[in-house]
C-alpha cells in the first residue's frame, strides 16, 4: 500500500525544495542541499524554485593583530573592551579587512533530476542571483518596511539593527578582504553563482525497509562561475528518513542530514576571501505531517531545522579587534564579522500540495539566533514530472 500510495502522487520522501539560507557569501559557493526522499525517482523531474531575503550588517572594520604579545593582550579582554590600535605594519603589523551588507537577495534555482540506475539518480541545478531593494509589491514579506514594521509594532523596538540609521530600500553591498581584494554588488546586478552536481545513491537494507527506514548518501560537485571566486566544491552527504503510518490516510515522516563540503579545492584564479574554513559542515533534521485526499493529491506540513559550521576560524575572535557604529546602532553592529565566527542556524516552515502532474511547495524562514544574514527569508517550489 506505501508504494502504490507513492505511485499514484509524486510523494517520495519528505517535500524539501531548496531552502538553504541565502547567505551573501554563499552566493559564491556550492552548498549541499539536504535530500531527503526515500527512493529514485522513476519519472524524471524539473524543479523551479524561488526565494527572497533580507540581509543587513552594518558597516564593521576588524583588525588581526599578527605579533603574539598582541594577540595575548587581546585574548585577556572581552571582544568589546579590546584596546588594539593599529599604527602601521611595521610598528603593529596585522590583518585589515571590512564589511558592509544590505540587500534583499532574490535566488532562482532551476533543478532538473534523473533516474541514472535502479538506486541511483543525477540531479543538476543552476543558481542564480538577483540583488534588489527590496521594494514593494515585489519583497512584501522581506522588505525593510515590513521587518521594521514588525521591530517597532511587535518585537525588538525602534530600529534595533540600524536599517533606518542607513535608510531603507537600499542596496550596499561591499567587502574587502584581509588580502585586499575587494567585491561590490549594485542594485539590479544579476549574477550566475554556478551550476552543481548532485549523485544520490539509495541503498536498500531489508531490515530498515521493514521498519519503513531509508537511507541515501550523496556526491557533491559544484562549479562556480562569478567573477569573485571561479572554483570548484567538492562534497558528501548523507541522510535518514523514518515513516510512520496513521489512520485515514495520514503519514508522519521524520528526517536527519548532514554533509561536508570542501570549499575551493580548485581555483581558475585568484578568487576573493570568503572564510578560511576550507570545509563546511552542515547538519538538518525535519519533521513532515501529511494527509492524502480521497483522490490522492496530498497536504503536508513541515518543520526543518538548519545549522551550519562558521565561514572563518573560531580562534580568530579570540583576538579580533572590531569597530564600528557602537553608539549609532542599538544592537548587532559587530555582526559582519562577529557571525562569520560562529554556527549559522535557522527555521522553516513549509506547506506542500502534490498531485500526479506537480508539487507545490511554499516556506518562511527565519533565524531566530538574529544572526540576520538573512533575517527573513521565503520562498516558492514547483516541481513537475516529466513523461518517460
Amino acid at each position: 500500500m506505501d508504494k502504490k500510495k507513492d505511485i499514484i502522487t509524486i510523494k517520495n520522501g519528505i517535500d524539501r525544495p531548496n531552502i538553504l539560507p541565502i547567505h551573501h557569501f554563499g552566493l559564491f559557493s556550492a552548498r549541499i542541499n539536504q535530500n531527503f526522499k526515500n527512493r529514485v525517482q522513476e519519472k524524471s523531474t524539473f524543479s523551479f524554485s524561488l526565494s527572497s531575503a533580507n540581509t543587513f550588517h552594518p558597516f564593521v572594520e576588524m583588525y588581526l593583530p599578527e605579533n603574539e604579545s598582541d594577540r595575548k593582550l587581546q585574548r585577556e579582554q572581552i571582544w568589546f573592551n579590546r584596546r588594539f590600535n593599529f599604527i602601521n605594519q611595521e610598528t603593529t603589523p596585522a590583518k585589515y579587512s571590512n564589511i558592509i551588507i544590505d540587500a534583499v537577495f532574490k535566488n532562482l534555482r532551476i533543478d532538473f533530476n534523473t533516474k541514472i540506475g535502479k538506486k541511483q539518480e543525477l540531479n543538476i541545478t543552476l543558481r542564480s542571483y538577483l540583488v534588489t531593494k527590496g521594494k514593494y509589491p515585489f519583497s512584501f514579506f522581506t522588505s525593510d518596511e515590513t521587518i521594521e514594521w514588525f521591530h517597532s509594532n511587535i518585537a525588538g523596538g525602534e530600529d534595533p539593527f540600524g536599517r533606518k540609521y542607513y535608510g531603507l530600500n537600499q542596496v550596499n553591498i561591499k567587502y574587502q578582504d584581509r588580502n585586499g581584494k575587494t567585491l561590490e554588488l549594485k542594485d539590479g546586478q544579476f549574477l550566475i553563482g554556478g551550476i552543481e552536481f548532485n549523485h544520490f545513491y539509495y541503498p536498500e537494507i531489508i531490515n530498515l525497509k521493514e521498519k519503513n527506514i531509508s537511507l541515501n548518501f550523496g556526491s557533491h560537485l559544484g562549479i562556480n562561475t562569478s567573477k569573485f571566486n571561479p572554483s570548484i566544491d567538492i562534497g558528501f552527504s548523507g541522510n535518514i528518513i523514518k515513516k510512520w503510518m496513521l489512520k485515514s490516510n495520514k503519514e508522519i515522516r521524520s528526517s536527519f542530514g548532514t554533509a561536508l563540503l570542501r570549499k575551493n579545492i580548485l581555483n581558475f584564479k585568484d578568487v576573493i576571501d570568503l572564510g578560511n574554513n576550507k570545509f563546511l559542515g552542515s547538519s538538518e533534521a525535519m519533521v513532515e505531517y501529511t494527509k492524502y485526499t480521497p483522490k490522492k493529491n496530498y497536504h503536508s506540513v513541515s518543520v526543518n531545522y538548519q545549522i551550519q559550521t562558521p565561514f572563518f576560524k573560531t580562534q580568530e575572535a579570540d583576538y579580533y579587534q572590531l569597530i564600528g557604529k557602537w553608539k549609532e546602532i542599538h544592537s548587532g553592529w559587530q555582526n559582519g564579522f562577529e557571525k562569520m565566527y560562529e554556527y549559522l542556524s535557522s527555521w522553516s516552515w513549509l506547506y506542500s500540495y502534490g498531485t500526479k502532474k506537480y508539487a507545490f511547495t511554499v516556506y518562511i524562514k527565519e533565524d531566530l539566533y538574529l544572526n540576520n544574514s538573512p533575517d527573513l527569508q521565503t520562498g516558492i517550489s514547483l516541481k513537475i514530472p516529466l513523461s518517460n
